[in-house]
């Protein structure tokens, strides 16, 4: 039986509240912060243009090899300008919960992502994870990081 991971990210923008809520519940942004190698695609036709708890988002990704993946989550909790989580319905992890925080502070917000995951195969799947997907999951936070850094002091 494979364990269940998690990890932590916290970055601070200066920008206020408001900016970062706008950008980050808008589904049409993930597109912007995902590594264009991972071939990441909204498939869903009626996503809406900002999240609420029920909204399902379906899209594609190709984390191996370039082969296509089928992906769908749901935003299981909105709380305005402070949280929100998605949560894996159907894709590559046996679970996903990603809970994105958001908190005001004397420079901008602090932008907190917490992660819990756990990998399909049982003990294969956590020999995949220190292979290589524990790696490509940190590539991904990197990046997003950088270019939330890039796009916000512009």
């Amino acid at each position: 039986m494979s364990k269940v991971y998690s990890f932590k990210t916290v970055q601070n923008l200066k920008i206020s509240l408001e900016e970062a809520w706008d950008f980050f519940s808008s589904p049409k942004n993930l597109q912007k912060i995902t590594p264009e190698n991972l071939g990441f695609k909204i498939t869903s036709k009626f996503h809406g243009e900002k999240m609420y708890p029920g909204q399902i988002i379906e899209y594609t990704v190709k984390p191996i090899l370039g082969i296509p993946l089928y992906w769908m989550t749901e935003i299981t909790h909105v709380n305005e300008k402070k949280y929100f989580v998605d949560e894996q319905r159907y894709g590559p992890y046996s679970m996903w919960h990603h809970q994105h925080h958001f908190r005001e502070t004397s420079n901008g917000i602090e932008m907190t992502d917490i992660v819990h995951y756990k990998i399909p195969f049982g003990f294969l799947g956590d020999i995949a994870h220190q292979l290589f997907i524990k790696k490509q999951l940190k590539h991904i936070f990197d990046y997003r990081y950088k270019i939330v850094e890039k796009l916000f002091s512009e």
